[in-house]
Protein backbone atom coordinates (compact mmCIF):
# COMPACT_ATOMS: atom_id res chain seq x y z
CA UNK A 1 0.00 0.00 0.00
CA UNK A 2 1.51 3.00 -0.88
CA UNK A 3 2.09 5.90 1.59
CA UNK A 4 -0.98 8.99 1.07
CA UNK A 5 1.61 11.80 2.08
CA UNK A 6 5.10 11.04 0.63
CA UNK A 7 6.62 8.71 -2.25
CA UNK A 8 4.07 9.90 -4.93
CA UNK A 9 3.07 12.77 -6.86
CA UNK A 10 -0.28 12.18 -5.31
CA UNK A 11 1.31 12.26 -1.66
CA UNK A 12 2.86 15.71 -2.60
CA UNK A 13 -0.26 17.54 -3.44
CA UNK A 14 -2.26 15.95 -0.70
CA UNK A 15 1.19 17.47 1.67
CA UNK A 16 0.70 21.12 0.28
CA UNK A 17 -3.07 20.92 0.80
CA UNK A 18 -2.41 20.26 4.29
CA UNK A 19 0.23 22.68 4.70
CA UNK A 20 -1.51 25.17 3.69
CA UNK A 21 -4.54 25.24 5.46
CA UNK A 22 -2.18 24.79 8.83
CA UNK A 23 -0.18 27.93 7.61
CA UNK A 24 -3.39 29.67 6.97
CA UNK A 25 -4.67 28.76 10.36
CA UNK A 26 -1.35 29.90 11.95
CA UNK A 27 -1.63 33.72 9.82
CA UNK A 28 -5.43 33.72 10.74
CA UNK A 29 -4.14 33.36 14.43
CA UNK A 30 -6.08 30.01 14.84
CA UNK A 31 -4.87 26.87 16.64
CA UNK A 32 -4.15 24.70 13.80
CA UNK A 33 -4.75 21.24 16.08
CA UNK A 34 -7.98 22.70 17.69
CA UNK A 35 -9.19 23.40 13.91
CA UNK A 36 -8.22 20.28 12.72
CA UNK A 37 -10.13 18.44 15.59
CA UNK A 38 -13.12 20.58 14.72
CA UNK A 39 -13.24 20.16 11.09
CA UNK A 40 -12.98 16.32 11.48
CA UNK A 41 -15.48 16.09 14.24
CA UNK A 42 -17.95 17.83 11.82
CA UNK A 43 -17.38 15.61 8.70
CA UNK A 44 -17.80 12.66 10.51
CA UNK A 45 -21.00 13.68 11.89
CA UNK A 46 -22.29 14.03 8.51
CA UNK A 47 -21.30 17.72 7.67
CA UNK A 48 -22.35 17.80 3.94
CA UNK A 49 -19.80 17.61 0.91
CA UNK A 50 -20.92 20.51 -1.09
CA UNK A 51 -20.59 22.33 1.73
CA UNK A 52 -16.76 21.73 2.84
CA UNK A 53 -15.79 25.59 2.03
CA UNK A 54 -17.74 26.13 4.97
CA UNK A 55 -15.17 24.18 7.61
CA UNK A 56 -12.38 26.09 5.90
CA UNK A 57 -9.64 28.44 8.39
CA UNK A 58 -10.55 31.49 6.55
CA UNK A 59 -14.16 31.02 7.36
CA UNK A 60 -14.05 31.20 10.59
CA UNK A 61 -12.49 35.07 10.94
CA UNK A 62 -14.52 36.47 8.25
Amino acid sequence: MENALAGSDEGGDNWAVIATLIENCTISGINPHAWLAETLSRLAAGHPANAVGELMPWTAVA
